[in-house]
């Protein structure tokens, strides 16, 4: 069809006497020939397929996409027209009116298009320049996370945002040399039409390019510092998030709050930069076009001796309207290829990034002889260690790790025993020496770190990492119990995990790591002290049941950090480690013989008893622990699936009738959400906003038509010098008007921008600050940082030129029907058949682009949250060898990622070319009404040149409308916390009525106390009595759910007191303001939670000690010597999270901060988990002046020590006696 109404144009302007002089003949023709190629390829396609016309049509075998039924995106399989009016997208778009879009809808991508297709097309070029981000994170040295040269947000960013920058550089890239041709091709035209006064426009789009370039390139450079600020922000805001208990505890949030905020003031600062040349960018494009028509018009009315005729006028005009699109996307480009440039360097500097070495076992080397491998897994000869630095870690290390035995790693906190675990699996830099492997062994080693690792899935899923699953052999732990086998706990093999477990307890993650260890089938298995966030019982259980009966039974290498010196018995070989060397190495025979001090000193801390006894009394604990969890399990089970049936009986009854709500939801617009946001900015700024855009585009539309009136009033009566100057004069300050406002609506756009979002963010800061402990404790971390980070940038960066674009567009598009209308009133019949496809078709779009847009969100997360888990758990994927797996995992989520982005531009597609055509029905319906109608040629060459501009904009229109639909998703979530209810800081008492030394004696009564975490949740303490004396050390015992941690938070009020209360020195602490209260106590957490910054900070962010006072916290915690080693000493620098610190140097430093306090109240909640036993005796609860044992939120015994150890058969007996 196309070449038919071409070639018959062709055949007219050749009969009219055009030829190939004429730009428009020539342009006709190309098109003929180029139609003409294409029904050639169609027709031959025809022929040899013979599928249509023919008696005997051919069988064409469907694609191999085709034929798995699970491909949904047909773009490359459907012919020609289809593809050009993405006809197959139409079930699409519909269904989704009926059902959200899911992943099921959109299926798998086809073969061609996948992941794996690409990277083994392009692998060696992957190979030779290693360009593939995942690749080098696999391969990362393990110094540049613990050293913090490389963090887990930086390469997040990379992922996220260097690599997108990338694709819509390249998305772009083509205009670059396509601009330029638009450019000449317009200005060639404007010539012809208007001769010499053309180029005078032209000059002013050349001109004021430059000023495009530069506004781009600050632009670029503005986004780039809020960036940064953006990425401390979120640095500081995690760290408080993962911090938050300690800060409330300690009253600290205000401090921490402060310096996010200081950021947050940066981050603005460099958002208003970015804001203003957003808006000169926005009013350059829009001012451009009406400057150079000024120029041009002015020019060519002193200038031509010819008058301006309304064809020539108007054809300029839409001339010129057609230069904004080329001049729009130069700043675009340029802006795209700043920022591509910046991610480069980014990319590559992690690319050269430091990685570890090859390992020997790969090409063969430093495997031991055949005779040593019967006797020896590996060993480490003469070994020289570092991190990186140069300087070594771990000296003169020479040791052998027996085949088939238990080798246990000795040795005080920071002395190098997880260090030499790393060296022996390469992760560190070797400086000297050899570490030997037999090549038999070295493929996989079961690794349990010492900071518990876990995957986002399943806890079936974690334990089997990746090897079949098999019921007798899984070993899980429950959250109360020992390990127990699957068919006691099917419950918990399902439960979902988040990235770091932050659903479960410490405890719980570390017992969950040390089950996937044991799971595995492997020749070694290194565990990194697994005791240390488990109780007496679970570490026994662990000891007798998983180490010595599970996995010496299948005569497997063990290497074992501990702090646990009673478990040296069982070793078949010791190594003693001190001050990064090896102090002893040998059995515990060798030792007692060779080192009598050292055998002592064990002997003095291990404090054994019978063991006969201690296993007699942990059978029968075990037992009935197992008949409770069944019990437990089995009811807690069967209520689940009871309720799983109601539920679907419910949802069945009610599906009918909340279909067609929720489907009126989806296609509802978020309007009560807008308004918020918009009232967020100020009422002043939006009414201006409005204000300034119904007059800028009322200017806009009055420079048009007294364009009209000027050139219809020369044609008609050909007026002289005088109407002239008037026609002039009156076009020159509609057109200044015009450009002022410009500037001013851009401006106040974006100014509102930035006030709702400082508004939104400080109002969100400071709600999740003063948040109750319970909210952080249901609500995942991932889930509050997002409203920090995805959330915050979206209100930052995206919804203001989104809603400038809406804005403008949409009045663009009333202007325009209102002109045409106005012009030729005949056009108002057929307004409405197009109105109502046009609402049809964006009622479609929003509802279809809204869950496409969300699924590549969700599918993003996923993509993101893996190759989080991988930099953070890559020394355990390396001793796993597990490095394809998770690279094959990784090719996979980006392909569900992708395929949704590509339904989501294929649906962009879809409403274009739908838009295109009811753009051209518009510019069909105004030229035959212009034809029948108006007689001024001035009017109808205006309401032609608003036909011809609308289709651009109507495209635009809908999709910024559903892109504020999805954006105002951000807003709303926001808005749901900022409803939450915050903690009751202030007291009946004023601050100033309590003494300043309050509490000075410590005098602590605990009258009938009742507390509950939430006001709907059961009681975890109930109606608890007790007196503790000024100066009393008090031990409060009991097993996991007793209460004992609920009775030190109910001090600090971070729980619900319902009744009773607790007198402090003879203050009620109910009257007292929070953050007085928690200022005069001091606490110690069982989790060690340090910040980034310094030492001095970590002890005393509010700077108000003595450098002395913080050197004896630190003598007292043992941390002196090591602190003064470091440089700067107080002022030395702690990474993010403590990494570069060992997790009991970091529980000392915790220790230290309690000190720093010199409260006269002291509580520890199981702070030395993570301390050897020589710096802390487990059971030093012996030595207190007063023992509480709890049970179930009730005081179960109450007296001395002496006094409860007489009663032999006492619970607290029977603890002490599992503890020794």
């Amino acid at each position: 069809m196309a070449f038919i109404t071409k070639t018959i144009k062709l055949v007219k302007y050749w009969q009219s006497g055009w030829g190939v002089s004429d730009l428009r003949f020539c342009i006709t023709g190309i098109m003929v020939i180029l139609n003409g190629l294409l029904m050639a390829v169609e027709i031959n396609v025809i022929r040899v397929r013979r599928y249509v016309f023919f008696m005997n049509p051919q069988k064409v075998k469907p694609p191999e996409d085709l034929q798995d039924l699970g491909v949904r995106f047909l773009q490359p399989f459907v012919n020609l027209l289809s593809k050009a009016t993405y006809w197959w997208m139409n079930t699409l778009i519909i269904s989704a009116h009926k059902k959200p879009i899911d992943g099921k809808a959109i299926g798998k991508l086809p073969i061609a298009m996948r992941a794996v297709t690409n990277y083994v097309c392009l692998k060696d070029a992957y190979e030779e320049q290693k360009a593939m981000i995942y690749n080098k994170i696999l391969r990362l040295s393990t110094s540049n996370l613990s050293m913090g040269e490389m963090t887990l947000g930086q390469i997040n960013n990379l992922v996220a945002i260097e690599t997108n920058q990338l694709m819509w550089f390249l998305f772009l890239c083509p205009n670059l040399w396509a601009m330029p041709v638009q450019i000449i091709m317009g200005v060639i035209l404007l010539y012809n039409l208007l001769g010499s006064s053309a180029l005078v426009g032209a000059a002013v789009i050349v001109l004021l390019a430059p000023i495009q370039y530069f506004i781009a390139t600050k632009l670029a450079e503005a986004q780039k510092s809020t960036l940064d600020y953006s990425t401390e922000r979120l640095k500081k805001t995690n760290e408080i998030l993962k911090g938050i208990k300690l800060l409330k505890l300690y009253a600290w949030e205000h401090i921490f709050c402060k310096s996010v905020e200081e950021t947050r003031m940066k981050e603005l600062s460099s958002l208003k930069t970015f804001a203003l040349y957003t808006s000169l960018s926005i009013f350059m494009n829009a001012a451009i076009p009406i400057a150079a028509v000024l120029a041009t018009f002015v020019t060519h009315a002193y200038a031509s001796g010819n008058n301006l005729k309304p064809a020539e006028a108007f054809a300029s005009l839409s001339l010129f309207h057609i230069l904004v699109t080329p001049l729009f996307l130069l700043s675009t480009v340029v802006r795209f290829a700043v920022k591509a440039i910046i991610s480069v360097q980014k990319l590559n500097e992690f690319l050269l990034s430091d990685e570890i070495g090859e390992d020997s076992w790969l090409t063969g080397e430093g495997s031991l002889p055949f005779e040593s491998c019967k006797k020896h897994t590996g060993a480490v000869t003469n070994g020289y260690f570092s991190w990186g630095s140069g300087l070594a870690t771990l000296s003169n290390i020479n040791i052998r790790i027996p085949t088939g035995q238990l080798t246990m790693i000795v040795g005080q906190v920071g002395c190098g025993k997880s260090s030499l675990l790393l060296a022996i699996l390469g992760e560190m830099q070797t400086l000297e020496g050899k570490v030997h492997w037999s090549n038999r062994n070295r493929y996989s080693v079961a690794y349990a770190a010492q900071k518990p690792w876990l995957l986002n899935a399943t806890v079936e899923e974690n334990i089997t990492f990746g090897s079949p699953f098999n019921k007798q052999s899984i070993m899980i732990v429950d959250t109360d119990s020992p390990p127990v086998t699957h068919a006691l706990a099917p419950v918990s093999l399902l439960l979902s995990l988040t990235c770091t477990g932050i659903n479960l307890s410490g405890g719980q993650r570390q017992r969950i790591c040390v089950a996937r260890a044991l799971y595995q089938n492997t020749n070694i298995v290194f565990l990194d002290d697994p005791f240390s966030a488990l109780d007496i019982h679970l570490s026994d259980h662990l000891m007798q049941e998983g180490i010595l009966k599970f996995l010496q039974d299948d005569k497997r290498t063990l290497v074992l950090v501990t702090h646990k010196l009673q478990y040296l018995t069982h070793a078949d070989w010791i190594i003693a480690m001190k001050d990064g060397s090896v102090l002893r190495e040998g059995t515990l025979k060798d030792i007692q013989t060779k080192d009598v001090e050292l055998y002592e000193h064990w002997k003095t801390l291990m404090n054994r008893q019978d063991q006969e006894l201690e296993k007699d009394m942990e059978a029968d604990q075990t037992t009935l622990e197992r008949k409770t969890l069944r019990r437990a399990m089995y009811s807690r089970e069967a209520k689940a699936q009871l309720e799983d049936e109601d539920e679907e009986e419910e949802e069945e009854e009610d599906e009918d009738d909340n279909m067609s709500t929720v489907m009126r939801l989806r296609t509802k617009m978020p309007w009560k959400t807008c308004w918020r946001y918009l009232t967020s900015g100020g009422f002043f700024l939006l009414f201006l906003m409005i204000f300034s855009k119904l007059l800028k585009h009322s200017v806009i539309v009055a420079i048009d038509y007294w364009l009209a009136t000027w050139t219809s009033e020369y044609s008609i009566n050909n007026t002289g010098k005088a109407d002239q100057t008037y026609y002039v004069a009156g076009f020159s300050i509609l057109c200044g008007a015009g450009i002022f406002l410009c500037l001013v609506t851009s401006l106040t756009v974006e100014w509102m921008g930035v006030t709702a979002a400082k508004n939104l963010h400080h109002n969100l800061l400071n709600k999740i600050i003063l948040g109750p402990i319970r909210f952080f404790d249901t609500t995942p971390l991932g889930l509050i940082l997002n409203r920090f980070s995805a959330d915050t940038n979206i209100i930052d960066q995206h919804i203001p030129p989104t809603l400038e674009s809406l804005t403008r567009s949409t009045l663009l598009c009333v202007s325009a029907i209102g002109m045409i209308s106005y012009a030729t009133p005949v056009f108002l019949v057929a307004l409405v058949p197009l109105g109502v496809a046009f609402y049809f078709i964006q009622k479609y779009f929003r509802v279809a682009s809204k869950d496409l847009q969300e699924l590549d969100d969700t599918t993003q997360l996923p993509l993101l949250c893996h190759f989080s888990e991988t930099a953070e758990g890559l020394t355990t994927i390396r001793a796993f060898r597990h490095e394809t797996r998770f690279k094959q995992r990784m090719l996979e989520l980006t392909d569900t990622n992708n395929i949704a982005y590509l339904f989501l531009s294929a649906a962009n597609r879809w409403l274009e070319v739908r838009t295109d055509y009811l753009g051209a029905c518009i510019v069909l319906t105004a030229s035959i009404a212009s034809i029948s109608g108006s007689s001024n040629s001035g009017l109808v060459g205006l309401g032609l040149l608003y036909a011809l501009t609308i289709t651009n904009y109507l495209n635009w229109v809908v999709r910024n409308l559903a892109d504020v639909e999805v954006q105002m998703g951000a807003v709303k979530k926001v808005n749901s916390f900022l409803t939450m209810e915050s903690e009751n800081y202030e007291g009946t008492m004023d601050p100033s009525q309590v003494p300043e030394h309050w509490p000075q004696e410590g005098e602590i009564k605990i009258h009938d106390l009742c507390v509950r975490y939430e006001n709907n949740l059961k009681p975890v303490l109930k109606h608890v009595k007790a007196y503790i004396k000024p100066g009393q050390k008090v031990g409060i015992c009991g097993r996991t759910g007793s209460g004992k941690s609920s009775l030190s938070l109910a001090f600090f009020r971070m729980v619900d007191i319902f009744d009773g209360k607790i007198v402090i020195d003879g203050i009620d602490i109910s009257k007292l303001p929070l953050h007085t209260l928690r200022s005069r106590l001091s606490i110690i957490l069982q989790d060690p939670i340090l910040f980034s910054g310094s030492i001095r900070f970590n002890l005393d962010p509010e700077c108000k000690c003595t450098d002395d006072r913080l050197w004896e916290a630190l003598e007292i915690a043992q941390l002196k010597n090591m602190v003064k080693s470091l440089p700067g000493g107080l002022d030395a620098v702690v990474t993010e999270g403590g990494e570069n610190f060992s997790v009991g140097q970091r529980q000392l430093f915790c220790l230290a901060r309690a000190f720093v306090r010199k409260s006269s109240i002291l509580i520890m909640d199981e702070a030395t988990a993570s301390i050897d036993m020589a710096t802390h005796r487990v059971h030093t609860i012996l030595t207190a002046d007063l023992v509480i044992v709890m049970k179930r939120g009730n005081i179960l015994e109450y007296d001395t020590p002496e006094s409860l150890l007489a009663q032999e058969d006492g619970v607290f007996a029977s603890f002490v006696r599992a503890d020794m």
